[in-house]
């Protein structure tokens, strides 16, 4: 049987809200790392700092 319109509107309306939901902690948890971030210079750009050009250091988990 085919769900009446009433049902499916009301179920299209849960899945907006629930995904809505979803958005806000994701946003929430974005300003929280964002504000957990080490400062760094101005002008420093905080996805590269304390990294050299060149080849970098392996991290400790794939060092021999």
């Amino acid at each position: 049987m085919a769900q009446r319109p009433s049902s499916l509107k009301l179920e299209k309306e849960r899945k907006r809200q629930q995904k809505q939901k979803e958005k806000e902690v994701r946003r929430a948890n974005a300003k929280e790392v964002k504000s957990r971030r080490e400062d760094c210079s101005p002008g420093e750009d905080p996805d590269l700092a304390g990294i050299r050009p060149g080849p970098q250091p392996l991290p400790e988990q794939w060092r021999y």
